[in-house]
């Protein structure tokens, strides 16, 4: 499930050409694109801790929490050692975090038997040094902090290639869009070969859509269009609730 990078600046240029605001370049549209990308992929979390507390409904297709799950449903990873190994470079007794993740959620070691239970860094200082509360091999510990991941397992730290088949599950930060072209007699023309779709689910090609003139009325200083995406983007809004 992808939206076209194409289809969506395709609509984008008309909506701005009806207020005859000017032309929006394929380097601009690529720089708003990622960002509208972005801000509608981290609003899926704020919703979703707004929506938990509330009741559901029966209906199948229009459960409100349902309908996030499916959206970032697109965008969880569960990873063994082996990816780990390729693409999380270890560094002492840290695992590094590579931007293509954008939240951990889940680190276990000799899987699936132990699941890390990540704590904070204070917290983490404080279990290491107390009988009580030391890790174990059925309770390990882990923590987040600049450096990336720290696993302890009571006996040692735990990294990617330490023997103790570590796995990891994740929500993956959306990979770059980019409407792609070709020069033919000084005008652009769209590469469907080389560009890359937005990843966000097809049911957001209308908010990335507003989304994006609004962002677009931004740079070119248009009053106007930025009214306009706003408006739309709300009246979107309140249609899909």
């Amino acid at each position: 499930m992808a939206v076209s990078i194409d289809t969506v600046y395709q609509r984008v240029l008309t909506l701005a050409n009806k207020e005859q605001r000017g032309y929006i370049t394929p380097q601009e549209f690529n720089l708003l694109a990622n960002q509208a990308q972005m801000e509608i992929f981290e609003q899926y979390f704020h919703d979703i801790k707004k929506q938990n507390p509330l009741p559901g409904n029966t209906e199948e297709y229009s459960d409100p929490l349902t309908v996030l799950y499916e959206k970032i449903g697109v965008f969880e990873r569960i990873e063994s050692e082996g990816w780990m190994l390729l693409n999380m470079p270890v560094v002492g007794t840290f695992t590094q975090i590579p931007d293509q993740i954008y939240k951990v959620g889940t680190v276990t070691i000799n899987v699936p038997t132990a699941q890390v239970e990540m704590v904070n860094s204070k917290d983490f200082d404080l279990a290491m040094v107390s009988p009580l509360t030391m890790p174990s091999t059925k309770r390990p510990i882990g923590h987040i902090g600049n450096m990336g991941i720290r696993v302890h397992n009571g006996i040692d730290f735990v990294v990617p290639g330490s023997g103790q088949d570590m796995g990891i599950s994740f929500m993956a930060r959306p990979e770059k869009a980019e409407w792609a072209y070709v020069i033919v007699n000084d005008k652009a023309l769209y590469n469907d070969n080389i560009s890359v779709d937005f990843e966000l689910h097809p049911s957001e090609e209308t908010e990335l859509v507003y989304k994006i003139l609004k962002l677009a009325g931004i740079n070119l200083k248009a009053a106007e269009v930025v009214q306009v995406g706003q408006t739309l983007e709300q009246t979107n809004k309140q249609t899909t609730l």
